[in-house]
């Protein structure tokens, strides 16, 4: 099974269908949180067609409104500020959170764990553990990235657009 993850979109809808076009060989999404509005939300789930699995960042605003968009879109769950997922047969965190993501690898309870918040793409193997951050679609650092994790082989990679 194929993995999408992104982060840190902060409401660039001009680089999110270029994200999700990267992603579309994907059968699950991970989003990692600072969606920013509704409207994000929204145009994810109508541009992947599989699940969506999301938590919250920093600057997620109008949570309500981005739940009631969720729900609507019927393929998307929002776990709160951490979700435990099992997916391809690999267990996998998932937090917006750096310190929160370092804290459950260093357990090595999980196959992967996902961050984002830095805007910093990185993958960092620590025991059993993949340590995974996709980067920003937002663009801010200048490089726009997203990653595939692939549950068959336990690899991430990181790619830029």
């Amino acid at each position: 099974m194929r993995i999408g993850v992104l982060s840190d979109i902060h409401d660039n809808l001009w680089a999110l269908p270029e994200a999700l076009a990267r992603l579309s060989d994907c059968e699950a999404l991970l989003c990692l949180g600072d969606l920013c509005a509704p409207f994000t939300i929204t145009e994810i789930a109508q541009r992947f067609s599989g699940p969506v699995h999301l938590v919250w960042g920093n600057n997620d605003g109008d949570k309500l409104l981005i739940a009631r968009n969720a729900e609507a879109a019927g393929n998307v769950t929002i776990h709160g500020e951490l979700a435990e997922l099992e997916l391809g047969g690999r267990s996998i965190a998932m937090t917006h959170y750096p310190n929160i993501g370092q804290a459950l690898t260093r357990g090595e309870t999980y196959d992967l764990v996902c961050h984002g918040h830095s805007h910093q793409r990185s993958i960092t193997q620590i025991g059993r553990t993949t340590l995974l951050n996709p980067g920003e679609v937002m663009g801010r650092l200048g490089v726009r990235s997203v990653a595939v994790y692939d549950t068959v082989s336990a690899r991430a990679e990181i790619i830029e657009f």
